[in-house]
């Protein structure tokens, strides 16, 4: 079994998209990060709130995966940047927003412009689409490269989120599945 840490983007993801499709297939085995600053978010309070439900997931299960949107990639790779030492089977880290693009929200998110990719502890697949407003598929592969984490191009989906229309995205869960089987 596996327990999932659920790391959205900002506001968190609705109802129709992916992450939460797939938090309410998994039930108990996966725990959703909540921030006090959804809106306006603070790296700090998210990394917290990613210990916070990483602290309740391994209680579940010792193999945790960090499945994280957006923003959320960030806050994922800057706590386990921080937490070597925690057993983390994985992290699936989808369309990271680049925090020097012309999109990327610098007002609402300031905290998180100065980030970087640091390498990863652990297996970890970064996934993008070709025409995501937040993020060229140049800047998530150097990410990719910089997180020392595999790249994956999954089309053209804009951000790979609710407006994808992706449903329960099959193709992510076979990317998911695939690097929990690592």
């Amino acid at each position: 079994m596996v327990a999932y840490v659920v790391i959205p983007g900002i506001d968190g993801s609705d109802g129709q998209h992916w992450q939460t499709l797939w938090e309410r297939a998994w039930g108990a085995d996966a725990v959703r990060i909540s921030p006090a600053s959804w809106s306006a978010p603070d790296l700090d309070d998210w990394v917290d709130a990613v210990q916070e439900a990483y602290d309740t997931a391994s209680r579940r299960d010792s193999r945790v995966v960090l499945v994280a949107h957006s923003l959320g990639c960030w806050a994922a790779s800057v706590w386990w940047s921080r937490n070597p030492a925690s057993p983390v089977a994985g992290a699936f880290l989808v369309a990271p927003p680049d925090p020097q693009g012309p999109a990327f929200p610098r007002r609402a998110a300031a905290t998180f412009v100065e980030v970087s990719p640091q390498p990863l502890p652990g297996p970890a697949l970064v996934v993008g689409s070709a025409d995501d407003p937040y993020c060229t598929d140049d800047a998530a592969t150097a990410f990719a490269a910089r997180w020392a984490a595999r790249w994956h191009l999954a089309g053209s989906f804009g951000h790979l989120n609710s407006a994808s229309g992706l449903g329960s995205w099959p193709h992510g869960r076979e990317l998911l599945d695939a690097l929990t089987q690592q």
